[in-house]
């Protein structure tokens, strides 16, 4: 059986949750069960150190698999005033960012983006150190 976004916990640390918050209430609707705002509502929050290694949180390197496609990529998942496309650097706060936020290695992420459903899944995560800024 395929897992999807409204199967999977979203895992998050309190400082991603804090950061992410504001920005879920100010730009999504809640009732809209493919949003930001919906992902933080059902997180499950945890201390850093007890964060899972490879599970995606802000600032975490994404390789991901298009299920459709099969096709991979590769990015930076940021807040919204770090994006920037050239460097693979993808804001939080679009749908793949949206999606992503709080799941894992190995799982598959069905979301909603503006071609359609998309299937990915997840193929690798890789966590820099905890960094205070973002």
């Amino acid at each position: 059986m395929m897992n999807t976004n409204m199967q999977n916990a979203v895992v998050m640390t309190q400082e991603d949750f804090n950061l992410l918050k504001s920005y879920a209430n100010k730009k999504t609707v809640i009732n809209n069960e493919m949003s930001l705002a919906n992902e933080l509502g059902r997180a499950v929050i945890v201390k850093n150190d007890a964060f899972p290694p490879h599970c995606i949180r802000i600032n975490s390197v994404v390789e991901l698999l298009d299920l459709d496609t099969l096709k991979t990529m590769k990015f930076t998942l940021v807040m919204p005033e770090n994006a920037d496309i050239k460097q693979q650097k993808i804001s939080i706060l679009t749908p793949i960012g949206a999606a992503l936020i709080g799941f894992r290695k190995t799982e598959e992420v069905v979301w909603k983006v503006p071609a359609g459903l998309k299937k990915f899944r997840i193929i690798e995560v890789v966590n820099p150190e905890w960094i205070t800024t973002h």
